[in-house]
């Protein structure tokens, strides 16, 4: 099963997968990142033939959304021969949910010029299965498959993969597979038991310089809290042949009422 289903050109149906864990009753925003991403690439691969690249991700937001049908729809904010900002919008009952901005580049040969310094992961056979439904209720997290190394509080080292389609039926690519899972960093590296303290994240942004390759996807993640209420989640992303860019999440830390 798939984590959405097609229900309309603009309409999707969100399956039992997409079950959240701050509330079972609403969605996990993780699946909604990664459907806005693939409207994204579909809309960019209808109206041009030249596969623009797609080099940030950044999404705000801005409410919660119930298990329930959502409509996305995508616009072009800046057009350009060579670069692109696009927007795509998921909405609920009229209400906007989730807004993403990205910016596409035109492709080019820098073969000879590729490397980073960005630190390495350990392999994913080097760490051991974490079951993260101990920690996380909820159906999203019950679809995925994690190796994990806890380094302390608010540090680890994972790796994260799912069985499951993002949209039933329908080719998406490994960006947008991808994307799908991004937002699950969050709650990879716990600062505080979430029993005592809830840390939703406003936001996602991810830079790339590199498309992730199929097959399992690397979260080095270190949580900050400060002393006000805000928190960041701060992770550089892998795949299996080494990093493929960094991801930022702001937290709003909201210590839960004492009994």
């Amino acid at each position: 099963m798939a984590y959405w289903k097609r229900t309309g050109a603009q309409t999707f149906m969100p399956t039992e997968h997409v079950e959240g864990s701050w509330d079972l009753e609403d969605q996990h925003i993780a699946p909604t990142l990664g459907l806005l991403a693939h409207e994204i690439e579909r809309d960019r691969d209808r109206r041009r033939d030249d596969a623009l690249v797609v080099q940030r991700l950044s999404y705000d937001i801005l409410g919660t959304l119930p298990l329930e049908e959502v409509h996305v729809a995508v616009e072009v904010l800046r057009p350009g021969r060579t670069i692109e900002l696009v927007q795509a919008t998921a909405t609920h009952g009229g209400r906007a949910a989730v807004l993403l901005r990205a910016w596409l580049g035109q492709p080019r040969d820098t073969g000879d010029l590729a490397g980073s310094e960005l630190p390495a992961m350990p392999r994913p056979d080097d760490l051991e299965p974490w079951q993260m439904s101990e920690l996380w209720p909820g159906g999203f997290i019950g679809s995925v498959e994690i190796r994990r190394e806890d380094r302390g509080p608010g540090r680890a080292r994972t790796w994260v993969r799912t069985a499951h389609g993002l949209v039933e039926g329908e080719e998406v690519t490994r960006l947008a597979a991808a994307a799908g899972l991004f937002d699950i960093g969050n709650g990879l590296a716990v600062r505080a038991d979430p029993q005592r303290v809830m840390f939703p994240n406003l936001d996602l942004t991810a830079h790339l310089f590199r498309t992730p390759v199929a097959g399992w996807l690397g979260f080095d993640t270190s949580v900050s809290f400060g002393p006000a209420g805000v928190g960041l989640t701060s992770t550089v992303l892998h795949d299996e042949q080494g990093p493929i860019g960094t991801m930022a999440q702001s937290l709003t830390v909201r210590p839960w009422p004492a009994p």
